[in-house]
């Protein structure tokens, strides 16, 4: 992990009774259905900031800001960001809050209201201009996986994002090739780019404490990116081939991949699912493409 030199604070972020009391004025109690879990330490938000690299023309999307103790320690860097927010209440409060303790920075702060697994360029215009922008978020545990590869997907340019998620989920994300715990959000991620593990968070800056620990996650984009039409076959070998680990690829996947396709791609049918490297899989699904009997003599239909 780089060691990021501290920034003079510039503002008071929120602690733990200004959050208390920010949540009894807006009628706000912490749900599992959103899987909220407030921050109540602003030197865990200042540290998201800075792995973060946010910068005055840094253009930011957070996800699930909840009372705004992440948003605030965003808009002390004077950058200009948009908060999705599923909960109406706490959508509605933000602006308040920020308001209240920071009041210079509301012009550079957009709420919308929204599930982050709906949004997209026609409901972020700010973030269709084509400019790179970056996520920082704490993320809601049980939906943090399918809200980053939902987002990379919509939005080219999301170049980065620096996010807190459930450590077992970081470790996931992060794992490469081998690993026991490498699956299907860690190869699928990898087709976007490089994520990687840059720290660990205690319970204790939360309220309510969760029942595990958190970690940091960093990632970037490749400048490069991978061949568009490559991706839903790829993603649909992906999940078939974890949906049965145990079994070696021939097995799992003798349904869709003919043999052809795994000596073209060089691959190994006995190996399984968990050795192979993203590149491998996308070199496998183009051999498809490529193979005697198309999508549609192969039954790759099978795979949209």
């Amino acid at each position: 992990m780089t060691d990021i030199p501290d920034t003079e604070p510039t503002a008071h972020l929120l602690g733990a009774a200004d959050i208390r009391r920010i949540a009894d004025e807006a009628g706000v109690s912490p749900t599992k259905k959103f899987g909220q879990n407030f921050v109540i330490d602003p030197g865990t938000v200042r540290r998201i900031v800075r792995e973060a690299h946010v910068q005055p023309d840094t253009h930011v999307l957070e996800v699930g800001p909840g009372l705004g103790s992440l948003t605030l320690a965003i808009l002390e860097t004077g950058a200009t960001m948009t908060a999705v927010e599923i909960d109406p209440p706490l959508a509605e409060r933000l602006p308040q809050t920020v308001g209240e303790f920071m009041p210079d920075a509301s012009g550079r702060l957009t709420v919308v209201n929204r599930d982050a697994l709906t949004v997209g360029p026609e409901t972020l215009p700010e973030f269709a201009d084509g400019k790179p922008f970056t996520l920082v978020a704490n993320l809601p545990y049980n939906v943090a996986t399918p809200i980053l590869l939902t987002l990379l997907e919509r939005f080219d340019n999301l170049d980065s994002f620096l996010v807190m998620v459930q450590k077992e989920v970081a470790d996931r994300l992060a794992a490469t090739p081998g690993n026991k715990i490498y699956g299907t959000p860690s190869v699928k991620l990898a087709w976007y780019g490089e994520a990687k593990r840059v720290g660990t968070i205690g319970r204790n800056v939360f309220w309510p404490a969760p029942n595990v620990d958190s970690a940091l996650v960093h990632f970037r984009r490749f400048d490069t990116p991978r061949p568009q039409e490559l991706r839903e076959h790829t993603f649909a070998l992906i999940d078939a081939a974890f949906g049965q680990r145990r079994k070696t690829l021939h097995a799992a996947l003798k349904k869709i991949v003919p043999a052809e396709a795994f000596k073209a791609a060089g691959i190994d049918p006995t190996r399984r699912g968990e050795t192979l490297t993203i590149d491998e899989f996308m070199a496998l699904a183009k051999a498809m493409e490529s193979s005697t009997g198309t999508a549609e003599g192969t039954g790759t239909e099978d795979l949209a």
